[in-house]
């Protein structure tokens, strides 16, 4: 039979929709984005925005593949069952027994019975995941953690993904060296809290010291990591290790301490500039991108505008800027003092331009240098990454996958634009 995945939201949802893709393939199931007969949507929950898309994409594909069987699984089902169970959903389920996607189908195709389920447990078991290579990214992410156990009071994803958990140590290892046989030079660890990682009396730092041992392997990046998680421990391993990349995700989410506090975050700002002041003395160039959410309640107009300064002085190299979403279930939907949507709005473009501003003048103090860019994109122009997580078009068709020196030229809207000066250093 023919299947297709739509996978919406993080690099987890990626992960796990590669993980649900190669089972089926090797269980001669056959990938066909044009006339499945089995459609899987992963959906996303992060925000009501995601919510919505989730559930008008399941509306699409019922009703453009009327007779496919309809999959669906991930957060929003998991958040949302009622509305998902009222689309008419062949197998529904949340975040559990994705890795049992081809007896769920086979015992589907003999009994035509409606499946559902939708653990609503917090402590569960690391569900046993695994792939030998990732056919959609030249970038191989690793799922290494589930669940968080922090309850920002903004965030839903604690409910939705349960307690923290952990893949097995031995078996990162092996899952990572199987990728870098099957032709990854990059490999990305992730998970919903990712920091948290711990497995056998070994923390992140001890998985990534390991992992850098593999042949083959040059870089090492991590999705998303806590400014509280990044211990004397990470920053020399940070200072040693040129396997991990230049480049850090460290959520910010607010820029002023009155609103972290509201937040449920666990650090001010004080000790989030202190972080950043140390990774900055081993690495001054490093790449540091934050996300920050906009149009908190209780954040008024001068607390924005300290966000404002505060992005300002830290210099990240890019925001991602999310307009407060109210999640049911959780304590920032009943708070007083919420911003109205134009306002939040308002604030999101002005940030917008704020992150742009500081997304070019980073980018601007690589021009005239060479830096070691993986091709992702092949064609009549190229694209690909530099360590440090800036985009190069070279125009010059590269096959993916390789890794050379590119001479960057200049900036254009925002991405470089690139000359080779070293044509294949490795492939």
């Amino acid at each position: 039979m023919k299947f297709k995945i739509y996978t919406l939201g993080c690099k987890v949802n990626a992960y796990e929709s590669e993980m649900m893709k190669e089972k089926l393939l090797a269980n001669d199931y056959t990938y066909d984005e044009e006339k499945p007969d089995i459609v899987i949507v992963n959906t996303c929950s992060v925000t009501n925005a995601a919510d919505h898309k989730s559930l008008k994409m399941v509306r699409h594909f019922k009703r453009e593949n009327p007779k496919a069987i309809l999959v669906v699984c991930g957060c929003s089902s998991q958040n949302d069952e009622k509305s998902y169970q009222e689309l008419g959903v062949d197998i529904l389920l949340g975040n559990q027994e994705k890795s049992q996607i081809v007896s769920l189908l086979e015992e589907f195709l003999q009994t035509k019975k409606p499946y559902i389920f939708i653990s609503k447990e917090r402590k569960l078991p690391f569900e046993d995941m695994q792939i030998a290579k990732f056919k959609t990214h030249t970038r191989a992410f690793v799922k290494i953690e589930d669940g968080c156990d922090n309850f920002c009071s903004y965030c839903v994803i604690p409910i939705v993904r349960g307690s923290i958990r952990h893949k097995d140590f031995k078996t990162v290892l092996q899952e990572v060296d199987t990728l870098v046989k099957n032709g990854h030079q990059e490999i990305v660890f992730t998970g919903i809290h990712t920091g948290s990682y711990f497995s056998d009396g070994h923390d992140l730092t001890d998985l990534i010291h390991e992992v850098s041992k593999i042949s083959g392997l040059k870089r090492i990046r991590i999705s998303s990591i806590e400014a509280t998680e990044l211990n004397d421990k990470f920053l020399r391993e940070l200072a040693n290790n040129p396997k991990i990349c230049d480049h850090l995700h460290i959520p910010l989410q607010s820029g002023t301490d009155p609103i972290l506090e509201k937040m449920n975050r666990k650090y001010t700002i004080e000790e989030y500039k202190k972080i950043i002041k140390k990774i900055r003395q081993i690495r001054p160039n490093i790449s540091i991108a934050t996300d920050v959410i906009v149009g908190f309640p209780y954040e008024t107009e001068e607390l924005f505008k300290k966000t404002l300064e505060t992005i300002k002085e830290i210099a990240f190299s890019k925001v991602h800027v999310f307009p407060y979403s109210k999640r049911n279930h959780t304590k920032a939907s009943i708070m007083p003092h919420q911003v109205e949507e134009k306002e939040k709005h308002e604030r999101s473009r002005r940030l917008v331009s704020l992150s742009n501003e500081l997304e070019d003048a980073y980018a601007k103090k690589f021009l005239g240098q060479n830096l070691e860019v993986l091709i992702e994109k092949s064609g009549e122009e190229s694209m690909g990454t530099t360590s440090n997580y800036l985009k190069v078009k070279i125009h010059q068709n590269i096959p993916n996958n390789t890794c050379l020196l590119v001479h960057l030229d200049k900036v254009e809207n925002g991405i470089l634009l690139g000359s080779v000066t070293n044509y294949i250093l490795e492939k």
